[in-house]
């Protein structure tokens, strides 16, 4: 229990749910009793009645009849009542964890949005998926079912059990004899019944995560014609799932059997018991009737024993999965969450950087200054670290050593969403959403004003294909813009970026899917744009960054030169080599 004990707070915030779920189970289970109590008293009364017909008072009949009549009606309306309650139980438990389990998710996904990218690196999406939804899930069986059952259990165990002894010690002791052994024959089959179907999980968990991996992938499995490679693959993962789910299947069809067997038990024990203390005068016929539905009112409950305990089980193991999430915490923090509104001026001094998971150097003593309104171009081959320093300046992880300065104050002072805000970015792996192109543009933007949408692709030059779509803005592209050209997506990305009004715009390597006369289209509309804003355009192609007033050259994650277009050519060192390659491949295509 002690890492379900996490929970504690949710249940002390819906505790008026369970008190009252509570004072229902209570109501609900006294119903329950009623009726065996009804049915003792019936059959006396029948017992009787034929002892006094027999012996000659034939009014006797309609007498006992009428009275049979009135206590069938009593136990009708005490089911009923019954029913009523344990609705009303649901009704308060049930959506008591329902509401946890809401509130849970939310809580698990907005503390991944807080995790740094590290965090991803190191885990996988359908294990972060399955956390949220199936150790979600196991953990509000917990919170519902077990304790609703659990409480009903420990309430019908109280009033019955001591009843049953009061009446006949040796008939009580005896009816209950079979039922710790169903307890325990549960328990034990339904433990196997979780390690199979965690293991039919995983297995699923394959399945999907293979399939969607498949269906992104459509076009180069087409290109490279490896669809019966897949189907294989596919074959096999669902052979392995089928076999899984054939076995758990083995162990359900020993569920009910040993339920069965177990109180069929029980009750030829009471029956034959019952008899014997009737012969002996310590019990009437109406007794044994009563003790068969105590019987079956406690086979249930006591069947949930073993149950409610798996389930806890289960819930544990999940809420440990998800506590391991929990207590992971960002190291991206800002100590004063200073609210700078920024002019754009940006300064990098001595910065260092080394990938923890590979050790490889991103940057290395880096150091530049961008004033507010300028323009910079950071070109370098790939690999060399240009991305580096565009992560760097979004803080989406921190430097080694070094200093990154925004308007002169030290960028782990400001506070990072507030900051983020002011920046548009465009990142090298482009993501799009499944929807409308509109709202993907809109993605970023606090300002829903469609003329903006308009005006924004007009500057990544996207009008074009957008009034080739039948639907215009409101087009929606497949997944992760399956339905786009790599251009599309890098112009709706940029869209995305300058329709924000940034006061700095990062273009990572944005351009390289567009030809070179939509570049500079791209490149002219954005100076215009960013007339008087702080722009940094990477790339590994110089007609992207030529235009730029500054230019870093960067290899191995070290500035190798600085300058302009002009100067660079005329020092005739790695950016003029680089400049005479891209020149000679420009005019082999022309």
């Amino acid at each position: 229990m002690k890492d379900l004990s996490y929970l504690n707070k949710y249940l002390l915030k819906y505790k008026y749910y369970y008190i009252i779920g509570g004072i229902f189970i209570l109501i609900s289970t006294a119903f329950a009793i009623v009726p065996a109590t009804l049915i003792r008293e019936t059959f006396n009364l029948i017992e009787s009645g034929f002892q006094e017909y027999n012996e000659g008072n034939i009014y006797v009949k309609d007498e006992i009849l009428g009275n049979v009549l009135f206590f069938a009606i009593a136990i009708i309306a005490a089911a009923v009542f019954r029913g009523l309650f344990m609705y009303m139980m649901r009704q308060t438990m049930i959506v008591a964890s329902r509401k946890i389990e809401y509130d849970l998710k939310n809580e698990i996904f907005f503390h991944y949005q807080t995790l740094p990218l590290s965090f991803y690196k190191n885990n996988n999406t359908g294990d972060l998926m399955n956390r949220i939804s199936e150790d979600v899930g196991k953990v509000r069986m917990y919170l519902g079912p077990a304790l609703m059952y659990g409480l009903n259990v420990i309430i019908l165990m109280v009033m019955v059990i001591p009843f049953m002894f009061y009446i006949n010690f040796n008939l009580a002791f005896y009816s209950l004899i079979p039922l710790p052994f169903l307890v325990v024959c549960i328990y034990l089959v339904q433990n196997i019944i979780n390690i199979r179907s965690e293991e039919i999980q995983v297995s699923l968990s394959n399945l999907s995560t293979y399939v969607q991996e498949s269906f992104s992938g459509i076009r180069l499995i087409k290109s490279f014609v490896r669809e019966i490679n897949f189907e294989n693959v596919f074959k096999s993962k669902s052979i392995d799932y089928k076999d899984k789910s054939v076995n758990l299947q083995y162990v359900l069809a020993l569920f009910f059997p040993i339920i069965i067997t177990l109180i069929g038990m029980s009750i030829i024990i009471t029956v034959y018991i019952g008899a014997t203390e009737v012969f002996e005068g310590n019990l009437s016929i109406g007794n044994i009737a009563e003790f068969l539905i105590y019987v079956y009112l406690l086979t249930w409950p006591v069947t949930a024993l073993g149950w409610i305990t798996s389930i806890i089980q289960r819930a544990s193991a999940s809420q440990r999965r998800i506590n391991e999430f929990l207590e992971q915490q960002t190291d991206i923090l800002s100590s004063k969450k200073e609210k700078v509104e920024l002019l754009g001026k940006i300064e990098f001094k001595n910065v260092s950087f080394r990938y923890p998971d590979t050790n490889i150097h991103g940057m290395k003593d880096i150091s530049f200054k961008i004033n507010p309104g300028e323009s910079l171009g950071i070109i370098g081959a790939t690999g060399s670290g240009k991305s580096t320093i565009s992560n760097s300046i979004m803080r989406l992880f921190d430097v080694d050593n070094g200093k990154i300065l925004f308007d002169d104050t030290d960028i782990k002072n400001l506070d990072i969403q507030h900051f983020r805000r002011q920046i548009g970015y465009v990142p090298q792996d482009v993501f799009l959403f499944s929807d409308t192109i509109t709202n993907n543009i809109l993605f970023g933007s606090e300002n829903k004003n469609y003329e903006n949408v308009k005006h924004a692709s007009v500057n990544a030059d996207l009008m074009r294909n957008i009034n080739s779509f039948p639907e215009k803005f409101e087009t929606k592209i497949g997944e992760r813009g399956i339905t786009l050209s790599g251009g599309q997506k890098q112009r709706i990305s940029i869209a995305r970026a300058i329709i924000k009004e940034p006061k700095i715009l990062i273009l990572d390597d944005c351009l390289s899917a567009v030809d070179t006369k939509t570049e500079n289209i791209i490149l002219e509309n954005l100076k215009k744009v960013m007339l008087d804003k702080t722009s940094i355009i990477i790339s590994h192609r110089i007609s992207s960054v030529k235009l730029a007033k500054k230019i870093i050259v960067i290899d191995d994650g070290k500035i190798i030169e600085t300058g302009n277009h002009k100067n660079l050519i005329d020092k005739r060192g790695y950016y003029f080599d680089l400049y005479n390659q891209q020149l000679e491949k420009e005019n082999v295509r022309n």
